[in-house]
């Protein structure tokens, strides 16, 4: 009996979404993890090259997959996740939008990539501290996740191409879109999150 009381408070204080969701224990979490982080990139690269027709601009699934990661993989998981699926691309798999190799690290949209990392870092953070369970902290880590990666995207773009030029063609057209995908997001998240925690 005092052993299952454990487990369940082990559970309940584990509060990122994936280990509510599958739950594991020992040598079959690192099993998990490393097909969860494996899962995570395919659907980042995926995402990175369906484009979808929106206004002003066609909008890709990307930051909406970044959303979904830190949201539900927990700060560990995420980092791996993105930290692994910047690494393929960085080996030549053609995981980005328009290929892969080490240009694309060091290129003038590399800035959005290393966001996206600190974003699904710190999501996952803040998600693990209760942030997914309610609908305006998770408006708020939604939006701070947006924040960082087109604060890394749009700095590096800048340095580049100059600070105007990037926040006219590296963050304005955007701006529609990625509202419309945190609002999917915020529907999504704290409702599922609720179910899991019935």
């Amino acid at each position: 009996l005092k052993q299952q009381k454990k487990e369940k408070n082990i559970m309940k204080n584990n509060t990122a979404l994936i280990n509510l969701l599958f739950p594991t224990q020992g040598a079959s979490t690192y099993i998990k993890n490393i097909l969860l982080i494996l899962f995570g990139t395919i659907l980042l690269a995926i995402s990175s090259k369906i484009q979808v027709p929106f206004w002003p601009v066609p909008m890709t699934m990307q930051t909406f997959i970044v959303f979904l990661i830190g949201m539900t993989y927990g700060w560990r998981l995420s980092f791996f996740t993105l930290l692994a699926y910047l690494v393929e691309g960085a080996l030549g798999l053609p995981v980005f939008a328009k290929g892969g190799g080490l240009m694309y690290l060091t290129g003038p949209t590399a800035g959005y990539l290393y966001g996206m990392l600190g974003a699904a870092t710190l999501m996952g953070f803040l998600s693990e501290k209760g942030y997914s369970q309610s609908y305006f902290k998770c408006f708020i880590t939604l939006i701070l996740g947006s924040i960082v990666i087109f604060a890394f995207g749009v700095g590096y773009l800048g340095s580049i191409i100059g600070y105007d030029k990037a926040l006219s063609a590296g963050l304005m057209p955007f701006v529609p879109s990625e509202f419309f995908k945190i609002a999917l997001a915020l529907v999504l998240i704290p409702s599922f999150t609720k179910f899991l925690h019935k």
